[in-house]
């Protein structure tokens, strides 16, 4: 009797408070590891190639901790990519509110995963194998099941609380944070047509998906962080799969290549640019907009901060207010509108990308020469960085 009431207390590990708590965390970061690097950066982007077994690791983790299916959060999230900030999309809080996505993001995932025409328009490339049909998709409750059993058998009556913290922690930190948060709160290095915000530099606690302005920037990198000081954890594990020959990286975004020197625009610069439009356009931010700001207006630094955003702001994102706050600002400094102007200019550059190549560069040559015809020193500083660009020379096979 001793025995078995020793078991129900301690199960069969009897671990300590601080063994069970760094337990916990361990095997939820798993399931973490699970989702960014199989479902979203595999399975949603292929962004990279992951081995059989490890695939299969994966998806087996997934039907133990969280019941989902590949299926259903591949198209799903491929579907929010798509119609990013509508009425369509699955779970934008811009539309359905921060609050409704944070605490009932789950709420929505479990909605459009009954949704048949999503999965069957946005889930191509998903398994489809004996263990999908008839266990994982067939039985989606089940590993969650065999996990409270196990949790209880390994740690005793406390392995309920085990168990209750890995089933809410993607509910509540993927579902509710990322697709909250990451759409509503945040810093953002690049001006991408949707509301997407990387929420702190370090993605640790959510494997790298808090650098989520990041990602809708570059949606088919499997490398998230951008910045020299942003960390993306999941990046390390797939960079550690990589030594172990189980993971290949296809793509880590457009890589920005100057030749110094250079001062020739030509179409390999055009090129170069469009493909990197959107670290230009940052850079425009950074080494146009803001000294302008900070030069021309008289006022406090969180004033400056303020309106180098709404300068650099992605128009479909402006509101009423913030296109207020531009007038005032254009027309309150003649410098401040020509390089608002300018940066507009710029931007329509990119909308020739689909046409013909030598209108591209015809249009990219004319604005660098307006541009250094403004005699705004920053603007022709800015000229003459874009004439390094080059694309990447290929690598011998």
């Amino acid at each position: 009797m001793n025995a078995l009431l020793d078991w129900l207390s301690h199960g069969l590990l009897n671990f300590s408070p601080l063994a069970l708590v760094i337990t916990t965390l361990v095997l939820t970061h798993i399931t973490i590891v699970s989702v960014t690097v199989y479902l979203h950066r595999y399975s949603a982007h292929r962004s990279l190639t992951l081995h059989p077994a490890l695939q299969h690791f994966f998806r087996f983790w997934l039907w133990m901790t969280t019941g989902m299916t590949t299926l259903e959060w591949t198209a799903i999230h491929r579907k929010h990519h798509a119609v990013c900030e509508t009425e369509d999309d699955p779970h934008s809080p811009q539309i359905k509110g921060l609050s409704r996505i944070l605490w009932a993001g789950a709420e929505e995932y479990r909605i459009e995963a009954a949704n048949e025409e999503t999965l069957k328009r946005y889930g191509a490339g998903c398994p489809d194998d004996w263990m999908e049909r008839n266990v994982y998709s067939r039985f989606p409750t089940g590993g969650i099941t065999l996990m409270i059993l196990i949790d209880l058998a390994l740690f005793g009556v406390i392995g309920a609380t085990v168990w209750a913290v890995q089933m809410i922690w993607i509910p509540f930190f993927a579902a509710g944070v990322i697709n909250g948060i990451g759409h509503y709160w945040g810093y953002r290095n690049f001006e991408c047509p949707d509301a997407a915000t990387n929420i702190v530099p370090w993605g640790i606690l959510i494997g790298g998906e808090e650098l989520h302005n990041n990602h809708h920037t570059y949606p088919n990198s499997a490398k998230l962080s951008q910045k020299w000081f942003e960390f993306d954890i999941g990046w390390f594990w797939i960079r550690l799969f990589e030594t172990l020959g189980l993971a290949k990286a296809r793509s880590t975004g457009p890589v920005t290549h100057t030749v110094p020197g250079k001062q020739t625009l030509d179409l390999d610069t055009a090129w170069a640019v469009v493909n990197n439009r959107f670290q230009v356009m940052a850079h425009y931010a950074e080494n146009v907009v803001k000294p302008l700001v900070k030069q021309e207006l008289d006022a406090s630094a969180r004033v400056i901060r303020k309106a180098r955003r709404v300068l650099t702001r992605e128009d479909s994102l402006l509101d009423d207010a913030g296109q207020n706050r531009i007038d005032e600002l254009v027309n309150q400094s003649p410098n401040l509108k020509i390089i608002y102007e300018f940066r507009q200019r710029l931007q329509k550059v990119w909308a020739k990308r689909g046409g013909n190549a030598e209108d591209m560069l015809a249009a990219l040559k004319q604005w660098c020469l307006d541009a250094e015809a403004t005699g705004i020193q920053a603007l022709k500083d800015f000229v003459s960085e874009l004439r390094t660009y080059a694309m990447p020379q290929a690598k011998p096979a």
